[in-house]
């Protein structure tokens, strides 16, 4: 009997488990993870947990129960230490060694923090990436009190509209000179800077901090670089993450700035695969790091049947949202090196969407509550129609047709 361990109790690690087990009845699979909590979403810990709107069990990846039901071995609360390659083995930080056929990485990332010496490891300077910090900034998060969110990008933004409105009076400050700079275009941002200006949070872009001001073991204000200092009585650090590659690193596989896999999921070592946020894979001709549960379930997905013996090629179709006070932003496509945006109103009042093109090749858009746009689009992005900027400037051009005609064409 084959023994696949998958290391990380993630989107990808649990998706993998699933699809293992569809493929293979008799497989063992076993899955460690370093959190004592069985696998759960990450994406709404800023959204609808913080806000109360999604329960604890809601937001489980799947229940206790299941794993025994799918005799997948579970094992919580203990990190794997070490892969040994040549014995084909994985240490455990408790002492247990487990052996494998197979070994899938599902290992995400973790939240970069500000460095220590300018206080990033202050008590009350947090980060959004786990269930134990969505709990700690929901015991935090009180009317009233001032909150410093560093980082304008979607973590940073969705914790400061929920901190907005559970009352506290919220900066976000962002280096670039706008916020969302690296993954989404000026409209877009432009967006969503008067949405939170509009509930009351005081956004500062082109903004560089010099540190964190400390007073008996807490950060009690931010300074600029400027010299000026803002009060806080917390702060939330919202600046990306870092994929988890220390295991896959000192196993001596090929490690770039994420563990480098083929479009089967497969690393440098045929024994071993990586799914999810913590793999850099080839996607569009260019090696690509796609932070997201598409990605992370599709590539598991695939991972799962190459080690059960079905050739399947990962071909992703990236999709990405982020929930705002009232605003629901889809993405679908990946907005790499766009020269172009054409602004298309959607037809429900209020709604709009934001189109990338690349050498007038469409690849991308934004969709502010515009779900019908968002739905049409994702299905013409997958089936590669070939939409011009013109087309979509164009209010007479139908997308509904033309997602229908490629439909029936294929």
């Amino acid at each position: 009997m084959s023994h696949t361990v998958i290391i990380g109790g993630s989107h990808a690690g649990v998706a993998a488990a699933a699809e293992l087990r569809k493929h293979d009845a008799g497989m063992q699979i076993t899955l460690v993870c370093a959190e004592d909590a069985l696998p759960y979403q990450r994406p709404p810990l800023s959204k609808a947990y913080m806000s109360g709107d999604m329960s604890l069990d809601r937001l489980r990846l799947r229940p206790e129960e299941w794993y025994a039901d799918n005799a997948i071995s579970l094992k919580l609360g203990v990190a794997a230490t070490a892969i040994d390659r040549q014995e084909k083995q994985v240490r455990l930080a408790n002492g247990e060694t487990l052996s494998y056929d197979t070994l899938v990485l599902a290992t995400g990332g973790d939240a970069r923090r500000l460095p220590a010496e300018i206080g990033g490891e202050l008590a009350n300077v947090r980060v959004m990436r786990t269930l134990a910090d969505a709990d700690g900034l929901m015991a935090e998060m009180r009317p009233g009190r001032k909150l410093v969110v560093i980082g304008g990008g979607y973590i940073g933004l969705e914790a400061a509209a929920e901190a907005a409105k559970k009352g506290l009076d919220v900066t976000v400050i962002e280096a670039a000179e706008r916020i969302l700079k690296r993954v989404a275009c000026e409209e877009t941002a432009n967006a969503f800077r008067a949405l939170h200006q509009s509930h009351g949070v005081t956004v500062l872009e082109d903004t560089q901090i010099e540190r964190l001001v400390e007073t008996d073991g807490v950060a009690t204000a931010v300074r600029l670089a400027n010299g000026e200092e803002l009060p806080l009585d917390l702060a939330i650090v919202g600046i990306g993450i870092a994929p988890n590659v220390d295991l896959a690193q000192a196993a001596g596989l090929d490690v770039s700035v994420g563990v480098t896999v083929d479009d089967h999921g497969r690393s440098s070592d045929p024994a071993i695969y990586a799914a999810g946020d913590c793999t850099i894979l080839p996607f569009d001709n260019m090696p690509t790091r796609l932070e997201s549960v598409q990605n992370a379930n599709d590539q598991a997905t695939a991972v799962a049947a190459n080690i059960c013996g079905v050739d399947t090629v990962y071909s992703p179709h990236p999709w990405f949202w982020s929930d705002q006070y009232d605003m629901k932003l889809q993405i679908a496509g990946l907005n790499r090196g766009y020269d172009a945006v054409v602004v298309r109103p959607g037809k429900r009042e209020g709604s709009v969407s934001h189109f990338y093109f690349r050498q007038d090749r469409f690849i991308a858009v934004d969709c502010l509550n515009d779900a019908a746009t968002y739905a049409m689009s994702r299905k013409l992005l997958e089936g590669g129609a070939e939409i011009t900027a013109s087309q979509i400037a164009d209010p007479d051009f139908d997308l509904r047709a033309t997602m229908k005609a490629l439909q029936a064409a294929g």
